[in-house]
C-alpha cells in the first residue's frame, strides 16, 4: 500500500508541498523508480543494513517505501540462516537489534519500517500478491528475532502516544500494534501480554480502543483466560471502555464463571450506560447465555432493561426536530440518525438472537409468561412477544397461547399495546405481516377480550404503518367481514368504523376494499348492516371528492335493488341502507364531527337529494306495515343518535307530525259507528274532556279494518275515503314523531303532549265471565287489542319520562300502572288462546315469522293443570339463562320442602279457578323500553304499612311509584342489565348459519355501548338503594309483627311476594352490573370507583379521597347487612354471588371470603317458607351453588364435609320421612343428592389441588400432609357408605364418578407421600391405608351391583373405576419393593358381592364361564411376613396387611 508520509521536522514547509505534489505526479515507471533509488537508498557500513541487504531488502530515505526485492519468505528464510550461521551467533542478534533501534532513532525511518514494503516488479518478480508486510512485521516473523523486536517496540511505542494524528490520517501507535496482528507464532506470549496491558493501563483513551479491540488478533489462546481477567478488571475501573472490552471478551475464550461475573456486572449497570453502548452490552448477554442460566438471565434482563429511558428522547427528539426545522435544513440530523441507528442495532442483535438461538427465544418467552405482577409488564415484553412470533414459526403457538393467557388476566392492555407501537414503531413496521397474522388468529377467539385485543392490533397497524400495511390491514379486515362468524364480522366492523374516524381520508385509498363487503349483506344481522353503510356512507358522502362517486353510484344501486324486492328480508337492507346513507348525507354541518369533516350547511342539490331517498323509502314501503314500521324505527334511531340539517329537520317534522294526525288521531267526539265485533269506548283518559273537546288514538277501528282487509271483506262507508293505515305502525311511528319534536325544540314535547294523557278507542278488555264463551277470533281480536295498547303506553312512557314537572311524572307512573293491569289482563287471554301469535313489535328481524317460545308446550300444561308459570309480568328471562348463572330461570319452586313456591302462594291467594299464563316468551312481541325510563325510579316506593306508618297524603301516594310498577321496572331493567353486561359465553355460531332470537327486543339497547349501559346503572344505584332499604324495612317489620315468621299466618301473600319479587330483582341488577368484565379495563376504574362511592355512602358519610380498597369493603359490608331480611332461597344466592364478584376486585380478601363462608352457612341452615314440591332443575341447581360456595369459601373444606356428613346425614337419617336435618334444615330426602353431589365433588378438587409431597421436604411437612390425607380418606369413607342408606340410581353414579376421581388422586398425590413416609411413619400409613382398603372394597361392590342390575348409566363408569383399582394394586405393590418389602405382597381371588355385601352368585355356577366367575384376582400383603422384616428399611406387618386388603378390592 503506497501512503503519503511527513517529512521529517527539518523540512521546511515549502520543500513538503513541493515533494508531496513530485510524488503524486510521478510516473510509476523502472527507470524512475530506479533512478530515485539511487538517489534515496540508505548507504551505511551497520550490520542491520548489511545483512537486510544481504536478504533482500534495500532501506530508503524520506517518502520512499523500502523496497523487497525477493519474496517476504525467501527473506525470512535468508536472514534467519544468516543470523544463525554468523560466527559470533547469538551476538549478533544484538548487533542487528542495535543497529535497528539506531536505525529508527529517525521517526521518517521508523514510519518507513512500520509501513509496507515496495515489491520491485521486474521480469523476474513473482506477480503474485501485490501486498507486502512491513520490515518490522517481517523480522517479527523471526522467532530468534521477535523477543527483542517486540521489546524495542514497546519501548518505542511510548513516544508517540499522546501526538496528535498527522494530517496524513497515520496514527503511529495503531501502526506499532497492528505489527503484532495475526503473527504465525509468538515466542513467549505471556510476556507479550504484560507488556500490553501496560500499555493499556497508560494509553490515552481513544489508544485504549483500539489496543483492546486488537488483542483478539495478537493473543494466542493460552493467553485468553488472561487477558480476561485483567479487562474484566479494567472493566470495573474505566466504564468508557465498556464496549470493546466486551466485544473482546465475546471472542475470547473464557470460563463460563468469569463471563457470569462480567455478565452480572453490566446486568447491574444496565440503567445507567449510553444508548450508543447497549447494543453491545445486550450482545454480549445474550452470548453467553447458556441453556442453564437462559430463563434466569434473560428475567433479570428484560427486568432491569428500560428501553422508555433510551428510546423515547430519540423519538421525542426526532418529532421536535421536524416540527422546528419544518420547510429548512436540520443540523441535528445526525443527530436524530445516530440515536435511530442504535435503536435499530439493538433491535438487530435482540432479533438475531431470539432467530438463532431456541434457547434464548424460548427463555424469552418463559420469562414474560413467568411475570407475577400485572404492572411489571413493559411495552418492552409486547414487542418482544411479536418479534419472536415473526422470526420462529415453531412457537406461533406457545406465543398466541401466552398473549391469551395475559389479555384474559388483564396484563397486555389497550394503553400497554398503544406506547408499544408508539415506542417501538421503527421495529414494529417490519413485522407487519406478522402482527396482522396474530391479529387474525386472535379474532378467532371465543373469549371477547381476546377478540378485543385483536381488534387493537388491526387499529394501530393501520395508524402507524404506511400505505401497503393500511391495505393489507383492510384486506384482512373485509375477510373477517364475510367469514359469516358474527363475532368476527360485528368486531371487523367496528374496527372500519373507528378507522373511518381515525383517518378518513388514508380510508378513502382502500374504500374499494370496503365496497366489496356489499356482496355479503345477505347473511348480515341489521346492526352489521347499519355499521357497514354507515363506514360507505362516510367515505362515500362526507366530503365530495371524484374519487367517491363510484362508491356512491354502488350503494344507491344496491339500495334501490333491495327496495324493490318483495322478501322482506332485502327490504329490510335497502331500509336501514337509505336510511343511514341519508342521515350522513344530511348531517348537520354546524356542529364539528369527525364524521362529517369539511361539511357547510346542506346545498339544494344534497337537500333534494335527501328528500328524495327518505320518499323514495316511504313510497317503496307503503304497501308493507312491517317495512313502514321499520322505516319509521330506523329513522327514530337515526334521529336520536344524530343531528340533522336544520332543512331537513324541518321538512320530516312537517311531514310525520301531519300524516300522524291524519292516521292514527281523531276527535274525542267523534266515536267511530261500524259493525265492530265489540262496542268501541275511549277508555285510560287521563284527564276530563268535555265530549267535543279533546282528542283519541282510533286504535280498534283500525286493528277492525285490518283484519278486515285481510279477509278481503268490504270496508265500511266510514273508512272508505282513507288510506289504510296499519295499527301496528302506530308506536314506531310516534317514536319517530317524538324524537324529531325533541330535535327540533330541544326535549320540549309540549306541542305533543296531549298524546300522553288522551284516550283511546278501544272496548272493554276485563274478560269477566264471557271470556270462555269467546270464539278464538274474538279472543285473537282481543290479545292484538291489548298488545297494541300496551306497545303504546310503553312508547308513550318512552316519550314523556323525560319530563321533569310533577304533573307529567304523574301522568306516566299512571301509564306505567295501566301497562300492568293490561299484561295482567292479557295473561288471561293468553291462557286460553294456545295458538295466538302477537302482533310484531321489532321489526329489525331477518324474518317476520316470529312465534312465541314454548307457547305450545305452555297451552298443553294450562289445559291440564289449569296454570303454569309464575304469575304475572315475567316478560322476559324465563327461557334464556346466562352460562354463568342459573338464577333466571325463576319459575318453578325451590328445592323440595325447603324453598318457596311462588305459583302455591298464588293460588291460595287466588283459588284455582282463575288462569293465567307468563308472559317471558312473549317478550320480542313488546315494544323495548328506553333507559331514560328507569329515572321513575327515583320516585320513592311506599307500600301500605309504611304509608300508614308516616301518613302520608293522597295527594302524594299519587306521584309515587307502587310496588307492582317498580317490579316492572325492575324486571325489564335486570333483562337489559343480563343482555348487555353478561353476554353469553357461547357466542361464536357455525359457518353461515342464522343467529338466535336472544337479541330480539334489545335493538335499541345494543345500539349503545356496554360502558354506556354500566353508567347508566351506576346513575340508578342511589335509587335502587333506596327501593332496596325499603324492602329491608319493610320484612324486618314483617317479621317482627310476626314474632320471627317472614310468612306468618296474617301476612298477605300478594303483596309478600312483590316485594320478594322486588328484592330479588334489585340484587339480581347489582350483580349484573358488577360482574361485569368491562370493570377490569382501566378506562372503567373511575365508574367502578364511583359504584362503590354510592353504595359507601348509604353506610356513612365518605370520607375524601378514600381508596378504591377501602370504599370495596364498606360497601362489602353495607351489602352483606342485608342477609336478614333475605326472603327467598333465590335472593340469598344472588345476594352471595354480588359479594363474591366484590370480593374478586379485592386485594385483601381473607375476611371477606370467611364473611362470605358464614352467610352460606347460615342460608344453608335456614328453615325457607314452604310450598308446593315441584319437579325443577332449577332449585336444585341453585342448592348446589349455594352449597358449593359454602365449601368453596370455608376455612376448612374436610372439617365442613365432615360435618355435614357425619352429623347432619345422620339427623336426617333418623328423623321422620318428611323430615330435615335439625342442623342443616335444607338437607331433606329429596335434597340428599345434592349435598352428596356437591360434597363428593368438593373433596376431590381439594385433595387433587394438594401437592404431592418430595423427599427433599421437612419431617413436619410429612406429617402434616400425611394428617390432611387421613381426614380426606376419613371424609371420603364416611361418604362412601352413605351409599348403603342412599342408593339412589342418582346418588351410585355420584359414587362411580367421583370415587373414581378421588383414587386417581390418590394415587397421583398421596403414594408418592407414602413411599417415603413409610418407614418413619408406620402407624400413620398403616392407618391411611386400612381405611381407604375398606372404601375400595365397597367401591368394588358398587360395580358388582351396576352389574348385575343392567344399568348402563352406572356401569359405563365401572371399566375405568376398575382400571383405576388394578393400577392401585401395582402401586401398592412398588411401594413395597421400594421399601424392600416385596415377599409381604402376594394375589388372592376376590369374590363379585353387592352393596349389602352378599356374594354375587353366578347364573351357571356350576361351569362358571370366564364372565361370570369375576373371582377378581387380590393382591395382599402377608402380615406374618411383614412381621419378620426388622426395623432397617423394611415395612411393618400392619402395613402389609393394610395392603393386601387394599389391593384386595382393586384387582379386577
Amino acid at each position: 500500500m503506497i501512503s503519503q508520509r511527513r517529512l521529517s521536522k527539518s523540512e521546511n514547509k515549502e520543500s513538503l508541498t513541493e515533494d508531496a505534489s513530485d510524488a503524486r505526479k510521478q510516473p510509476l515507471s523502472r527507470k524512475t523508480k530506479k533512478s530515485r533509488v539511487q538517489n534515496e537508498v540508505e548507504e551505511n557500513d551497520s550490520v542491520f543494513l548489511k545483512l537486510l541487504k544481504t536478504s533482500g531488502i534495500i532501506l530508503k530515505t524520506k517518502e520512499s517505501q523500502n523496497q523487497l526485492a525477493v519474496d517476504q519468505i525467501v527473506f525470512q528464510k535468508k536472514l534467519f540462516q544468516i543470523l544463525r550461521k554468523h560466527p559470533s551467533y547469538p551476538k549478533i542478534i544484538e548487533e542487528f537489534i542495535s543497529g535497528l533501534e539506531s536505525y529508527i532513532e529517525d521517526q521518517d525511518n521508523f514510519r518507513n519500517c512500520l509501513l509496507s514494503c515496495e515489491r520491485l516488479q521486474d521480469e523476474e518478480a513473482s506477480m503474485g500478491t501485490s501486498y507486502s508486510k512491513s520490515l518490522i512485521k517481517l523480522l517479527l516473523g523471526i522467532d530468534i528475532l521477535q523477543p527483542a523486536i517486540i521489546k524495542t517496540l514497546f519501548e518505542k511505542l511510548p513516544e508517540f502516544l499522546f501526538e496528535t494524528v498527522n494530517s496524513d490520517g497515520i496514527s503511529v501507535p495503531r501502526l506499532i500494534i497492528s505489527q503484532l496482528k495475526w503473527l504465525d507464532r509468538i515466542v513467549d506470549g505471556r510476556d507479550l501480554t504484560t507488556k500490553i496491558m501496560q500499555l493499556i493501563s497508560i494509553a490515552p483513551e481513544n489508544l485504549q480502543h483500539d489496543f483492546i479491540t486488537s488483542l483478539p488478533e495478537i493473543l494466542g489462546d493460552s493467553q485468553h483466560a488472561d487477558v480476561g481477567k485483567e479487562l474484566s478488571d479494567l472493566l470495573k475501573e474505566n466504564t468508557s471502555l465498556t464496549v470493546p472490552i466486551l466485544d473482546v471478551l465475546s471472542s475470547l475464550r473464557l470460563d463460563p464463571k468469569l463471563l457470569s461475573k462480567v455478565r452480572q456486572l453490566m446486568m447491574d449497570k444496565l440503567s445507567s450506560v449510553k444508548l450508543d453502548d447497549l447494543p453491545v452490552i445486550i450482545k454480549f448477554i445474550l452470548h453467553s447465555v447458556t441453556a442453564t442460566d437462559a430463563l434466569e438471565v434473560i428475567s433479570e434482563l428484560r427486568e432491569k432493561l428500560d428501553l422508555q429511558h433510551f428510546i423515547l428522547p430519540v423519538w421525542l427528539h426526532a418529532s421536535q426536530s421536524k416540527l422546528k426545522n419544518k420547510g429548512r435544513i436540520s443540523f441535528s440530523g445526525n443527530q436524530e440518525n445516530s440515536g435511530q441507528d442504535c435503536v435499530f442495532l439493538l433491535f438487530d442483535v435482540i432479533k438475531s438472537a431470539v432467530r438463532y438461538e431456541k434457547t434464548i427465544s424460548e427463555a424469552w418467552v418463559k420469562a414474560i409468561e413467568h411475570i407475577p405482577s400485572v404492572s411489571e409488564h413493559k411495552t418492552f415484553d409486547l414487542a418482544m412477544l411479536i418479534i419472536i412470533y415473526s422470526t420462529n414459526a415453531q412457537t406461533k403457538k406457545y406465543i398466541e397461547r401466552v398473549l391469551r393467557n395475559k389479555i384474559r388476566s388483564g396484563c397486555f392492555e389497550e394503553e400497554l399495546l398503544q406506547s408499544a407501537f408508539y415506542i417501538h414503531y421503527f421495529v414494529l413496521k417490519d413485522l407487519c405481516p406478522s402482527i396482522l397474522s396474530l391479529a387474525q388468529n386472535l379474532l378467532h377467539s371465543p373469549d371477547q377480550s381476546i377478540i378485543l385485543f385483536g381488534s387493537l392490533l388491526y387499529k394501530y397497524a393501520f395508524k402507524f404503518f404506511d400505505t401497503y400495511c393500511q391495505q393489507e390491514a383492510i384486506g384482512a379486515l373485509v375477510t373477517h367481514v364475510c367469514s359469516g362468524n358474527e363475532a368476527e364480522v360485528d368486531t371487523a366492523l367496528d374496527v372500519l368504523l373507528e378507522l373511518v374516524v381515525l383517518d378518513l381520508s388514508a380510508m378513502r385509498l382502500n374504500a374499494v376494499f370496503v365496497k366489496g363487503i356489499l356482496d355479503y349483506l345477505d347473511k348480515m344481522s341489521p346492526q352489521q348492516i347499519r355499521k357497514l353503510f354507515c363506514i360507505l356512507s362516510t367515505l362515500a358522502f362526507s366530503k365530495q371528492h371524484e374519487g367517491s362517486n363510484h362508491i356512491q353510484d354502488d350503494m344507491h344501486l344496491v339500495v334501490r335493488k333491495q327496495l324493490s324486492s318483495t322478501i322482506f328480508k332485502y327490504k329490510l337492507i335497502g331500509i336501514i341502507g337509505a336510511v343511514t346513507m341519508a342521515g350522513i348525507m344530511a348531517a348537520d354541518g354546524s356542529r364539528s364531527s369527525s364524521l362529517t369533516q369539511g361539511k357547510t350547511d346542506l346545498s339544494n342539490e344534497q337537500y333534494t337529494q335527501v328528500t328524495s331517498l327518505l320518499q323514495l323509502v316511504h313510497s317503496c314501503t307503503e304497501q308493507s306495515p312491517q317495512a313502514s314500521a321499520l322505516y319509521y324505527d330506523e329513522f327514530a334511531n337515526l334521529l336520536q343518535k344524530r343531528k340533522l340539517a336544520p332543512k331537513v329537520l324541518e321538512w320530516v317534522g312537517q311531514t310525520i307530525l301531519n300524516d300522524f294526525q291524519d292516521s292514527f288521531v281523531v276527535d274525542l267526539c267523534a266515536v267511530p259507528n261500524g259493525d265492530y265485533p265489540f262496542p268501541v269506548k275511549a277508555l285510560y283518559e287521563l284527564e276530563e274532556y268535555s265530549s267535543c273537546d279533546g282528542i283519541a288514538v282510533n286504535l280498534l277501528p283500525l286493528l277492525f279494518s285490518q283484519d278486515f282487509a285481510k279477509d278481503g271483506s268490504r270496508m265500511t262507508s266510514q273508512d272508505s275515503d282513507h288510506k289504510l293505515v296499519s295499527p301496528l305502525c302506530l308506536p314506531p311511528y310516534f317514536r319517530l314523531l317524538r324524537l324529531c319534536v325533541a330535535r327540533q325544540h330541544n326535549g320540549n314535547l309540549e306541542e305533543i303532549d296531549g298524546l300522553l294523557d288522551c284516550p283511546i278507542f278501544l272496548t272493554d278488555l276485563e274478560p269477566g265471565e264471557r271470556l270462555e264463551s269467546m270464539s278464538v277470533k274474538e279472543r285473537s281480536f282481543m290479545c292484538s287489542l291489548i298488545y297494541l295498547t300496551l306497545n303504546w303506553f310503553r312508547e308513550v312512557v318512552n316519550a314523556f319520562c323525560g319530563q321533569t314537572s310533577p304533573e307529567m311524572m304523574g301522568k306516566v307512573l299512571a301509564r306505567l300502572k295501566h301497562i300492568v293491569e293490561l299484561q295482567r289482563i292479557l295473561e288471561k287471554y293468553l291462557a286460553v288462546t294456545p295458538d295466538y301469535v302477537p302482533p310484531l313489535a321489532t321489526f329489525d328481524l331477518e324474518t317476520v315469522d316470529v312465534i312465541p317460545h314454548t307457547s305450545t308446550a305452555v297451552s298443553a300444561k294450562i289445559r291440564k293443570q289449569g296454570m303454569t308459570g309464575r304469575g304475572k309480568k315475567r316478560k322476559r328471562g324465563g327461557n334464556k339463562t346466562s352460562s354463568h348463572d342459573t338464577l333466571s330461570k325463576e319459575d318453578g319452586s325451590e328445592c323440595d320442602s325447603t324453598l318457596p313456591d311462588r305459583g302455591q302462594l298464588e293460588k291460595d291467594f287466588k283459588g284455582k279457578e282463575e288462569k293465567t299464563v307468563a308472559l317471558q316468551n312473549y317478550h320480542a312481541f313488546f315494544r323495548e323500553l328506553d333507559m331514560e325510563v328507569f329515572n321513575v325510579l327515583h320516585c320513592g316506593l311506599v307500600t301500605k304499612v309504611i304509608l300508614d306508618s308516616e301518613m302520608h297524603t293522597e295527594a302524594t301516594e299519587v306521584v309515587q311509584l307502587q310496588p307492582p310498577e317498580l317490579l316492572f321496572l325492575l324486571e325489564d331493567l335486570s333483562q337489559k342489565v343480563e343482555n348487555m353486561l353478561t353476554p353469553p359465553i357461547g357466542r361464536r355460531i357455525p359457518f353461515l348459519k342464522s343467529k338466535g332470537s336472544q337479541n330480539i327486543g334489545f335493538s335499541h339497547l345494543h345500539q349503545r355501548s356496554a360502558h354506556e349501559i354500566a353508567r347508566c346503572i351506576v346513575q340508578l344505584l342511589t335509587p335502587m338503594c333506596n327501593h332496596l332499604e325499603n324492602i329491608h324495612n319493610y320484612f324486618q317489620c314483617l317479621t317482627a309483627e310476626n314474632h320471627g315468621i317472614a310468612d306468618g299466618p296474617g301476612m298477605q301473600v300478594q303483596e309478600y311476594h312483590l316485594m320478594s319479587s322486588c328484592y330479588q330483582r334489585i340484587l339480581q341488577i347489582f350483580h349484573g352490573l358488577f360482574a361485569w368484565s368491562g370493570f377490569f379495563q382501566p378506562e372503567n376504574q373511575n365508574l367502578l370507583h364511583l359504584a362503590f362511592e354510592t353504595l359507601t355512602n348509604r353506610l356513612n358519610q365518605r370520607e375524601p379521597d378514600q381508596s378504591l380498597e377501602e370504599l370495596l369493603t364498606q360497601s362489602f359490608y353495607y351489602l352483606q347487612n342485608f342477609h336478614h331480611s333475605i326472603p327467598s332461597f333465590q335472593s340469598a344466592l344472588y345476594l352471595l354471588r354480588l359479594l363474591m364478584v366484590i370480593l374478586e376486585k379485592s386485594t385483601a380478601s381473607a375476611q371477606k371470603k370467611e364473611k362470605i363462608a358464614s352467610l352460606a352457612r347460615q342460608f344453608l341452615c335456614r328453615v325457607w317458607p314452604s310450598g308446593e314440591r315441584e319437579k325443577s332443575s332449577t332449585p336444585n341447581d341453585q342448592l348446589q351453588a349455594l352449597l358449593g360456595i359454602y365449601l368453596e369459601h370455608t376455612d376448612s373444606v374436610l372439617k365442613a364435609i365432615e360435618e355435614i356428613a357425619g352429623v347432619c346425614v345422620p339427623e336426617l337419617i333418623n328423623s321422620s320421612k318428611d323430615a330435615s336435618s335439625s342442623t342443616f334444615p335444607t338437607l331433606t330426602r329429596h335434597t340428599f343428592v345434592i349435598f352428596f353431589r356437591v360434597m363428593m365433588a368438593e373433596l376431590e378438587k381439594t385433595v387433587r389441588g394438594l401437592q404431592a409431597g418430595t423427599a427433599a421436604d421437612s419431617q413436619k411437612i410429612h406429617e402434616e400432609k400425611l394428617l390432611y390425607w387421613n381426614m380426606a380418606v376419613r371424609d371420603f369413607s364416611i361418604l362412601i357408605n352413605l351409599i348403603k342408606v342412599f342408593d339412589s340410581r342418582p346418588v351410585l353414579h355420584v359414587c362411580l364418578k367421583y370415587g373414581r376421581l378421588f383414587v386417581e388422586a390418590f394415587l397421583k398425590q398421596c403414594m408418592p407421600l407414602l413411599d417415603f413416609s413409610f418407614r418413619k411413619h408406620r402407624e400413620d400409613v398403616l392407618s391411611l391405608l386400612e381405611t381407604f382398603q375398606l372404601n375400595t372394597r365397597l367401591l368394588q361392590h358398587l360395580c358388582g351391583h351396576s352389574k348385575i342390575h343392567q344399568d348402563m348409566k352406572l356401569t359405563e363408569h365401572v371399566p375405568l373405576l376398575k382400571k383405576t383399582l388394578e393400577l392401585l394394586v401395582c402401586r401398592v405393590k412398588a411401594m413395597l419393593i421400594l421399601n424392600n418389602c416385596r415377599e409381604a405382597f402376594w394375589l388372592g381371588n376376590l369374590k363379585n358381592r353387592d352393596l349389602q355385601g352378599e356374594e354375587i352368585i353366578s347364573q351357571n355356577s356350576q361351569a362358571s364361564t370366564a364372565d361370570e366367575s369375576e373371582d377378581d384376582t387380590s393382591s395382599l400383603v402377608s402380615k406374618s411376613k411383614a412381621m419378620e422384616v426388622d426395623e432397617e428399611g423394611e415395612a411393618s406387618d400392619g402395613e402389609k396387611e393394610q395392603d393386601s386388603d387394599e389391593s384386595d378390592d382393586k384387582t379386577d
